[in-house]
Order: C-alpha cells, then sequence, then structure tokens
C-alpha cells in the first residue's frame, strides 16, 4: 500500500465525507490498515463483527452459503464501499461471507470508534442509514428478479449491472467474472448461463473481446 496517510485515506471514503476536520482527525488516528488477499475472508457467515472494514482497493463479493455447500452472489463490493455495520448496528451474526476476489487493501475501525462517530455526526449517521437503504433496495430487486423474471432476464441485468461506459456508445464489462460467478448471482445452474450468453452472442447482443472484456452490442434488445 502507498505511503498516505490515514487522514488523506478518510477523505476519499463518501461515508466519512460529513466529518469536521477534528473528527477527522480523531479518527485518523483510530483505524488501522489491514491487507487481505485474494480468497480471504473478510467478515465470515454466522460470525459477529467487531469493526468497521472499508474497501480502499481491490473488489469482494459477499456470498450467502447453505448447509450443504450451495452457494449465492448477493452483492459486488467495491472500493469506497465498507461491510460489518449492520452487525455493529444490531449485534448479531453475519448472514453473509465477503471474500476477497482479489488483493485488498482495508481501512479497520473498531466498533467502539464507529459508535462515536455515529453519535457524535448526525450527517455521517444519515450515511450510514442511506447505506442501508441502497441495499434494502438491492434486495428487494434480487427477490424480484428470481420471482419474477426468467433466467434470461436475470441474466441481462447481471450484465447491465456490471457494465460501465467506454466511449460514447460503448458498454464494456471488464472485470473478470465467469459464468459460475454469474449463474451464482441469478440462481441458475453454470450449464443454463452459458447457454444465455451463447445465444446472445450469435444474436449479436454481446460480444466478448480478446482480452476477456465482454461488450454490450444491442443493449435495447437485451433489456426487451
Amino acid at each position: 500500500m502507498a505511503a498516505v496517510s490515514n487522514h488523506d485515506l478518510l477523505r476519499r471514503v463518501p461515508v466519512f465525507a460529513a466529518l469536521t476536520d477534528h473528527q477527522m482527525n480523531q479518527l485518523a488516528g483510530a483505524v488501522t490498515k489491514r491487507r487481505v488477499q485474494r480468497g480471504e475472508l473478510i467478515v465470515e457467515q454466522g460470525k459477529k463483527s467487531h469493526a468497521l472494514y472499508v474497501i480502499l482497493s481491490g473488489r469482494a463479493r459477499v456470498v450467502m452459503t447453505d448447509r450443504r455447500a450451495r452457494e449465492v452472489i448477493l452483492d459486488m463490493i467495491a472500493p469506497g464501499d465498507y461491510v460489518g455495520e449492520l452487525s455493529l448496528i444490531d449485534g448479531k451474526s453475519h448472514s453473509a461471507n465477503v471474500q476477497a476476489e482479489v488483493q485488498c487493501d482495508l481501512l479497520v475501525l473498531d466498533h467502539q470508534d464507529f459508535n462515536r462517530c455515529l453519535s457524535e455526526n448526525h450527517a455521517m449517521a444519515l450515511a450510514v442509514i442511506k447505506g442501508l437503504a441502497q441495499r434494502l433496495r438491492k434486495a428487494d430487486e434480487k427477490i424480484g428478479s428470481l420471482a419474477l423474471m426468467d433466467v434470461y432476464s436475470r441474466v441481462t441485468k447481471v450484465l447491465m449491472g456490471m457494465s460501465k461506459p467506454a466511449g460514447s456508445k460503448q458498454l464494456l464489462i471488464t472485470e473478470k467474472i465467469t459464468r459460475q460467478d454469474i449463474a451464482k448471482m441469478v440462481g441458475a445452474s453454470r450449464e443454463m448461463v452459458s447457454r444465455v450468453m451463447r445465444d446472445f452472442e450469435e444474436q449479436g447482443f454481446i460480444k466478448t473481446h480478446e482480452d476477456g472484456a465482454v461488450e454490450l452490442v444491442e443493449r435495447r434488445a437485451l433489456m426487451r
């Protein structure tokens, strides 16, 4: 990790943006840095958190696993996102794992400092509430898609959600994602997802580049 002060790192995280300079300086002395490797758990399903974990770099996935070791990917976590706040707020164990997809650098804030920040800064408390509301909306959308959409529509929703603008009209998915990953996101078999992706490519809706990036060629057709 580059030699950047905790104060500067905190300023880059939206949830801490509302802190005063004094509060930011106090917090900078309380947070610690942590690096996790690919595959390592940041928080573990069934266990409680004792800290808030802020993603500075890298990428992680939120994965729920049942007793038969079946997995569903609930969300993807990117720099600026944070995890662990639910367990800190309600004192209950995590409902899912958060697992590093690549090497991740984190800022770690223990529960006492997190609670102090919430009690002393209403703007930060509101930011956390808004973050929880956004996750609840995502969960509602996922439940709705699983109940009301067919596999083709669910795969389309995942592709659209992962794509980013790359030019005036182009949408690209540059992050490496396997058919198995998509299957875990949409609640379908890998074979079914492979068939859907193959159909999309044959119809010219998507195009896979040599570097592995996936281009969404016909967005309107995909969204029908």
